[in-house]
């Protein structure tokens, strides 16, 4: 049974595409507690938190079903989550399960969660000008998957996908182009 303390070493060091995979299948296999990779994701040495977020993302969305009982943990932390690195991956995470595809229990946890501090979060992502460009694509995605039950998010991501589109990149102009014409 790896512990929490063997994964930090084994993320201490440059990791690839391949590490990450199959450190995920020993995390999975050996059923390592989803909230404490979460915890690893905030810690102090940003390469080890992004590198746990990595596996975080890897495991969580290869089978959110499993792992669903954790999504509010997940949710709770995502107001926190600091490192530059780590964002895109929580974003796109938040992406997934707020998604019309999540599996059904994933929405209804979902619908069961206080989510007003993620619209938030996904905000000032947006809006922050440092924000990587990618992190700005999947909080307006969480957003947009959002709109519905929370009606104001409609006008805003409007307003903040044109003034991302006015000098944005290819990425931003494609996902405005697309988000503006299903809002």
């Amino acid at each position: 049974m790896i512990s929490r303390q063997q994964l930090i070493e084994q993320i201490s060091n440059t990791i690839g595409k391949t590490k990450v995979l199959e450190l995920s299948r020993i995390l999975r296999e050996e059923q390592f507690e989803l909230r404490d990779l979460v915890d690893i994701t905030f810690y102090a040495d940003k390469d080890i938190a992004f590198r746990a977020t990595w596996i975080l993302e890897n495991i969580f969305l290869q089978d959110p079903l499993r792992y669903e009982s954790d999504l509010g943990y997940i949710v709770s932390r995502f107001k926190e989550v600091s490192h530059e690195s780590c964002q895109r991956h929580y974003a796109k995470i938040l992406m997934h399960v707020s998604d019309k595809k999540a599996p059904a229990i994933i929405s209804q946890n979902l619908q069961n969660m206080d989510l007003e501090p993620v619209v938030e979060q996904c905000f000032d992502w947006m809006i922050e000008p440092k924000i990587k460009i990618a992190v700005k694509c999947f909080s307006a995605e969480v957003l947009f998957n959002l709109r519905n039950r929370y009606p104001w998010i409609k006008e805003e991501l409007a307003n903040q996908l044109q003034f991302l589109m006015r000098n944005g990149s290819a990425g931003i102009q494609s996902r405005g182009r697309r988000l503006l014409a299903a809002l």
